[in-house]
């Protein structure tokens, strides 16, 4: 059976593609309505200039979904392997999981950056806690 730490690692994974299937169900209708041509040398700069920013904050999120969260992904893996995957670990997993799904949702709909800061920050500290345990449990030196 696998660890427990494996639910919110789940979760968040499934959260990124909610984020990806809204940054496109708003990004495809915004880029049809400027009317523009779609020219290969554009460049991203050159596309967020005519999609409105409610529109853009969905898929800067998605971006933000695959960076940090891969430091969780491979803590929590670790945490997994390590036999640490439950007790204040899996706690931990899930605040950071369900943070992060705060911070998504702050900055796809308001996109408030103070309020999106102090959860990111809130969340960091959730994972750095993951992290030390995580070295904690690997570099533990055992008693001969």
């Amino acid at each position: 059976m696998g660890s427990p730490i494996l639910q919110p690692v789940a979760a968040l994974v499934l959260w990124s593609f909610v984020m990806w299937a809204w940054l496109y169900a708003t990004r495809i209708p915004a880029i049809r309505a400027a009317n523009r041509p779609m020219d290969p040398a554009m460049s991203a700069a050159d596309l967020n200039a005519f999609i409105p920013p409610q529109v853009r904050w969905k898929a800067d999120n998605y971006n933000h979904l695959m960076e940090q969260p891969t430091l969780f992904y491979a803590t929590a893996l670790g945490l997994a392997l390590a036999g640490q995957g439950d007790g204040l670990n899996l706690w931990l997993a899930w605040a950071y999981v369900g943070l992060r799904v705060v911070h998504s949702l702050v900055q796809a709909l308001a996109n408030i950056i103070l309020l999106r800061f102090a959860v990111f920050m809130v969340a960091s500290l959730a994972l750095l806690a993951m992290a030390i345990h995580l070295a904690i449990a690997v570099f533990r030196v055992h008693a001969i």
